[in-house]
């Protein structure tokens, strides 16, 4: 049996530790690790598909931005909800989506999530609580009041998290939906992944406040500032502002600090950053690599468990993309079908 002596210092020593590495277990932890890589190589995976010519039209990537995505989801439950947008991919799978059936939606086939209907930008996972990504900027932030009225009427005990980009601070739902979530007191938390830029503009030109955290006082609820590259640190915030939303004391506003590595959209020459900003960020504020590292630092995971992740994350993408190949195309015919609903 232990000393009273050692006990005392193990337990101080776990006191010191990052919120992650006290609230959740070695395989919770483990399977954030598997979801980061999943969503990377799910984005690069679609990537070289689109530039191989079978994916039309466009996408917006997060790459660089796994933390927020998996870090905001980590204390939400299926029944829990979630709004998207239009760089939505990270957020769908950290909801808990399949890879194979997204492929097949951005190859717009009928196995995909929407039938093929919705591409990139308006995936949707009901079965998992994401009522939809929103090709609208600041689109998906009013839906998300609406269902969390929703929730507090039916007194489910639901949570809805709406994510948004820094661009979207600027917009009039944005302010709108903020004020009727404080006056009514609703369990939703509001998350703005800032990822420096709205399309080529940066937040320093385009918005008056400093941090976009700093506008939840004009609505009474608590603003947050996370570093967005941090799963730690996004889970921490995102516990906090759960219990608070089941409490019934209302809605968070998240500002997560975060970096996207590739341009706006597939058609973004990203000429407005430089060579030097995107390298910073890639080489030293990566999410994956920061996050591995605090990993082995606390002995959850070594350097073969890190390798067989890579490993199953490879082959999960690639099935998913031959499942994408081999589904079948919609017809013709029913090209209505699943877009318009009748009413009775």
């Amino acid at each position: 049996m232990a000393s009273p002596r050692k006990i005392a210092v193990m337990d101080e020593a776990q006191a010191n530790q990052p919120f992650a590495y006290r609230h959740y277990s070695p395989e919770q932890l483990r399977e954030v690790l598997r979801k980061m890589y999943l969503i990377r190589r799910f984005e690069e995976g679609a990537e070289d598909s689109y530039m191989r010519g079978l994916i039309h039209g466009t996408m917006h990537l997060s790459i660089g931005q796994e933390a927020t995505a998996t870090g905001i989801c980590m204390p939400l439950t299926d029944a829990d909800q979630i709004t998207s947008t239009h760089r939505g991919h990270g957020h769908c799978i950290a909801k808990g989506a399949e890879v194979k059936r997204m492929f097949a939606e951005f190859f717009g086939k009928t196995t995909g999530y929407c039938k093929g209907r919705g591409g990139s930008m308006h995936i949707a996972d009901v079965s998992k609580g994401n009522l939809g990504a929103n090709g609208i900027v600041a689109g998906g932030i009013p839906i998300a009041v609406g269902a969390a009225l929703t929730a507090k009427k039916m007194k489910n005990g639901k949570v809805v998290v709406s994510f948004f980009g820094d661009g979207a601070n600027n917009e009039g739902a944005f302010h709108e939906a903020l004020n009727m979530a404080a006056i009514w007191k609703l369990p939703v938390i509001f998350v703005c992944e800032n990822n420096g830029y709205g399309m080529s503009t940066s937040t320093a030109r385009s918005t008056a406040v400093k941090n976009i955290a700093e506008r939840a006082a004009a609505y009474a609820m608590p603003g947050v500032i996370v570093d967005g590259n941090n799963f730690s640190e996004v889970a921490e915030a995102s516990h906090a502002a759960v219990e608070r939303a089941r409490a019934g004391e209302g809605p968070t506003l998240i500002e997560a600090k975060t970096y996207r590595y590739r341009g706006h959209s597939k058609s973004d020459r990203n000429r407005y950053r430089t060579k030097a900003e995107i390298e910073d960020w890639v080489e030293h504020r990566d999410p994956i690599d920061h996050f591995e590292a605090e990993l082995k630092e606390f002995g959850i995971i070594d350097d073969k468990g890190i390798e067989a992740v890579r490993e199953a994350v490879k082959k999960e993408i690639a099935e998913g993309i031959e499942f994408a190949k081999d589904s079948p195309a919609p017809d013709i015919r029913d090209h209505a079908d699943f877009v318009y609903t009748e009413v009775a």
